[in-house]
Order: structure tokens, then sequence, then C-alpha cells
């Protein structure tokens, strides 16, 4: 049986609180008070609580007794379970987009990567993460596989809010941004498996900042 399409108001507070849990706008264990989202969106309260829910389905939240709907926190196996998969989907995403984008793709993402590193001396996490997903997005989605990229953006839901405390970690804005110039220096030379190399790396450094703040 088919399903019977959202509400549009639904679907905008749905798309906008993916958003938040993918750059990490909320951190794990954050309370997500119904009204105060509504306010904040400019919405109704019936949108919100429906896409929370919807959210929760997806395990991306979890319905919590007497405290409502929190961001779940991740333990050192499900973050190193979440590592493993991003490795596999967003490796593979990275050489099949190196293959494929065009000349404005390349621009972009290099705008982006000075964008990051601009975001980093200014010590403005929040704009680095910002631009590190659009830089992200950008190269897997010249892939061209609709279905890489809903599960790439399904495993980012449970990884962006652990992605705030990057900027806890001793010593990570210096090295952040090292795997993206390599990712972009061997898409400029066309190296497929290289820009492969570089966005695994990009993942795995960013991890051994971000493990110790699992619970």
């Amino acid at each position: 049986m088919k399903a019977l399409p959202s509400p549009p108001r639904q679907d905008a507070a749905y798309q906008l609180l993916r958003q938040w849990l993918t750059v990490g706008e909320v951190l794990p264990g954050q309370r997500l008070k119904i009204h105060d989202i509504a306010q904040r969106l400019n919405l109704g309260v019936m949108p919100v609580r429906a896409a929370l829910q919807r959210l929760a389905a997806e395990g991306a939240l979890v319905n919590v007794p007497h405290a409502g709907v929190t961001v779940p926190k991740l333990s050192v196996a499900e973050f190193d379970d979440v590592l493993d998969a991003r490795l596999m989907l967003e490796g593979t995403a990275a050489e099949r987009g190196a293959h494929r984008i065009d000349a404005d793709g390349v621009a972009a993402l290099q705008e982006l990567d000075l964008r990051m590193a601009q975001a980093l001396e200014r010590g403005d996490g929040k704009d680095y993460l910002t631009a590190n997903e659009l830089f992200h997005l950008r190269l897997y989605q010249a892939a061209g596989s609709p279905m890489l990229m809903a599960l790439i953006e399904t495993v980012w839901l449970k990884i962006g809010p652990l992605s705030n405390r990057l900027f806890d970690a001793e010593g990570a804005s210096t090295v952040l941004n090292h795997a993206h110039d390599d990712a972009m220096q061997a898409l400029l030379r066309r190296d497929c498996t290289g820009v492969r190399r570089a966005i695994e790396r990009d993942l795995f450094v960013a991890a051994q900042f971000l493990r110790p703040f699992c619970v």
C-alpha cells in the first residue's frame, strides 16, 4: 500500500531538523523541545511534533520516558560501526564522483576548500562544518547515484550531532583541512583513487578526535 504524502509544513520541519542533525546544530544528549523548535522555525507545533517522531522512527532521535525526544549519544562500538559504514559508502561516492564531476563542480569544490580553510583560521566551527558538508555533498552527488546518496545522508544523521565536538579536541583545527587539500590536488590530476584515499583519510582523522567524546 502506498504511503500518503506528508503535509508541506511537516516536510519542511523534517528537512530542517535533518539539516540540524547533519551539521551538528544539536548535540548528543540534548532534549529537543517542540515549542522552542516551532518558534525558531516559525512553524506550528503539530508539524514539528510529527517531524520529530518521523526522525525518531528512523533512529536519528530517541524517545526517552519523561524527557521527550532527545539526540542519541553514541557508544564507542556504535561510533566505530558508523565510521566503517562511512568509509565504505563515502569512499565509493568520492571515487565515482571524481570520475564524473564537471569543471563547474571542481570550481565549486575549490571555493569550499578555501572557505573551510578561512573558517578554521577564524575559529568559526559552524561555518567550517557547513562548508564541509557542502564539499562532501557536491562531490558525492557527482557520482550520480541517488541510492548511494540516500544511504550516506542516513549515516550522517548518526554522526552529525557529535561533529561539533571536533573543536573541543586539542589540535584538531590545525589538521582538519589537510585531507580536503589533498583531495583537490588529486581531483585536479584526475586521480580518482587518490580522491577516494584523501576522503577516507579525512573521515578517519576526524574520527580520532571525536571518538573520545563517545559514551
